[in-house]
């Protein structure tokens, strides 16, 4: 059913917040470049009407953390059809766009800037020209649903598109306009742009074994994870959310960026806040912030679950230090948290690691 939602004020007498609209769609577009949060925290904005060269304009553009695309549509009043049709064709010239390309947008956007160097700061990792492009996604923005973009959409996300639609409402509360927003697919559940890969990149079915990039450094720890048995990310829903996609019993690798593979686990239990995760030790569980000291864990985030650190608790089935990592070249490397590769890379990946690691 198209998306509303209702706030209520608190008290002993809770009244419903009256809804407002905004002036229009472009307003709407002047606050998410003001504050590109209103969208996502974790993308950076690259590009604004930007010109396709076939008569078109891409409203927004934005980089995720692994360096993926997100093409980002206003509805501006336009049917269901109409708005799904532009964004697919908008989303067929972005597939084209190579590293020098995207860089020339963001200077369009921003003058003098680096593109890398703000990549780096604002992700905490390497803009990797490898990795830049391979995939992409569509969201769409409207100040309202109807019925007919949701079965549109869903009916997209279902044969693994990754789009979705963010729908923002207005409430009045006293003199102030407030806004909410709103996913039509769980970001945790929709198909992600990391699962698409470009068209002409070779793939297969996925053999089953799960990556994790793990982001040794001040917010989290290897030393730890080895010892304490856990695989873990944080400071933002992109990097907590995929780990929700592990269940006991799954095999994941794990990659330290620029370090190189460190080791294979079998996965015991699932994703659970920093508050909440209990690690066994001497015979007792204990919190695991009293016991994981090499890093912060975004302890600062510990009652916030969209930034908190999420931890998922396995048995290592061989692991080494990081001076001992895998590193080779043509080795498979992604940065999300965790993902279900599935090109042929990663199975030749796979094999080498068995290999490397003595693990069948």
């Amino acid at each position: 059913m198209p998306i509303r939602t209702q706030i209520w004020t608190v008290g002993a007498q809770p009244a419903p917040l009256k809804t407002a609209v905004l002036a229009s769609e472009q307003f709407l577009e002047n606050m998410i470049v003001s504050a590109p949060a209103l969208l996502s925290e974790d993308w950076l904005l690259i590009g604004r009407q930007e010109s396709t060269g076939q008569g078109g304009r891409i409203d927004l553009l934005a980089l995720a953390p692994d360096a993926s695309l997100v093409l980002i549509e206003l509805k501006r009043e336009r049917t269901p059809r109409e708005v799904v049709a532009q964004a697919l064709d908008y989303a067929v010239w972005v597939e084209r766009l190579q590293a020098n390309d995207i860089e020339a947008i963001y200077q369009r956007f921003k003058p003098g800037t680096d593109l890398a160097a703000d990549f780096q700061a604002r992700f905490g990792a390497p803009l990797e020209a490898e990795a830049l492009n391979q995939s992409h996604q569509i969201v769409i923005v409207a100040a309202e649903l109807d019925a007919s973009s949701e079965r549109i959409v869903g009916y997209l996300s279902e044969r693994d598109i990754a789009i979705n639609v963010l729908c923002f409402q207005v409430f009045h509360l006293g003199e102030q306009a407030l806004i909410s927003r709103s996913w039509l697919l769980d970001p945790v559940d929709a198909p992600q742009a990391a699962g698409a890969s470009k068209p002409g990149t070779p793939s297969e079915p996925w053999n089953g074994e799960y990556y994790c990039s793990f982001g040794h450094g001040g917010a989290r720890s290897w030393n730890d994870a080895r010892e304490l048995g856990f695989i873990c990310g944080g400071g933002g829903s992109w990097y907590s959310n995929s780990l929700k996609m592990l269940a006991p019993g799954d095999r994941v690798w794990v990659n330290v960026p620029q370090q190189g593979y460190v080791g294979v686990a079998r996965v015991t239990g699932y994703a659970t806040p920093a508050a909440e995760f209990l690690v066994d030790y001497q015979g007792r569980e204990v919190p695991v912030l009293e016991l994981a000291k090499g890093a912060s864990y975004h302890s600062e985030f510990i009652d916030d679950p969209e930034h908190s650190e999420y931890f998922v608790s396995v048995d290592w089935l061989h692991s080494v230090p990081l001076e001992h990592a895998v590193k080779e070249v043509g080795l498979f490397g992604n940065q999300n948290t965790i993902c279900r590769p599935t090109t042929p890379k990663w199975r030749w990946t796979v094999d080498r690691l068995k290999e490397r690691f003595g693990v069948v």
